[in-house]
């Protein structure tokens, strides 16, 4: 048994797999994955994090790894990276390296053989393509993994995270979670995105987090009680 705050559960029963999509590139998927990996990681379950395919920088991968404590390498985290700041799949084409589905899966499944949690993060968004014949949504479905929706809390992310929620299978969006990213400058919509959000998602599996601040250290992050509680819904199997 584990304990997470004042639920206690068996880590068996949590989500094996948990993959943390975007809205759009830049949406916070790094920061949530991040802050998973350290919350669970602080609390002794044998979390992975992973970003299996990136393209441009690996700033990404590298603060999963350092939410990991180092406990992975820097290639196991991102397996495959391409330089050219373009879509994975484009990027890869244009390094001569094309990439299939197959290899990615079979790294993934044999990762999480070895963890009681893997977080996978994609790349951009939902459809975004990450090599010749996969997106993350080919990802999710092929690993049963729980999706996790991260936007902007701002004006069009009901849009947005509503056209994300369309474009998974209905089982899959079944289990999906949402979480807003609060901005450092709310607009008109902040306060008013998740109740409109709730009129057409279950309230019960849309999570809200707080701004963390420029240059917020993790260590810190997790451990505010606003945060802690989204992370803590976010494990559960309910």
């Amino acid at each position: 048994m584990a304990q997470i705050g004042r639920f206690r559960f068996d880590v068996g029963g949590m989500p094996r797999t948990i993959f943390i999509t975007g809205t759009d590139t830049g949406a916070g998927k790094t920061v949530l994955t991040a802050l998973l990996a350290r919350y669970l990681r602080g609390r002794g379950v044998r979390v992975a994090a992973l970003k299996p395919v990136c393209s441009g920088g690996r700033a990404d991968a590298l603060a999963l790894r350092a939410a990991l404590g180092g406990a992975l390498a820097l290639a196991e985290i991102n397996p495959w990276h391409f330089r050219a700041a373009v879509a994975p799949a484009l990027a890869a084409r244009l390094a001569r390296r094309p990439l299939r589905l197959a290899p990615v899966l079979a790294r993934l499944r044999a990762t999480r053989q070895k963890y009681d949690v893997t977080l996978v993060e994609g790349a951009g968004g939902l459809l975004s393509p990450l090599g010749e014949d996969f997106n993350s949504r080919d990802l999710i479905v092929a690993l049963r993994a729980r999706p996790v929706i991260v936007a902007p809390d701002r004006l069009g992310a009901v849009n947005h995270v509503l056209l994300t929620l369309a474009a998974l299978p209905g089982s899959c969006r079944a289990r999906a979670r949402v979480v807003l990213v609060s901005p450092s400058a709310p607009d008109s919509a902040t306060a008013s995105n998740a109740r409109l959000l709730a009129q057409l998602f279950p309230p019960s599996q849309i999570f809200r987090l707080p701004w963390l601040g420029a240059g917020f250290a993790l260590d810190d992050a997790w451990r505010r009680p606003r945060v802690r509680r989204v992370l803590q819904k976010l494990l559960l199997n309910s």
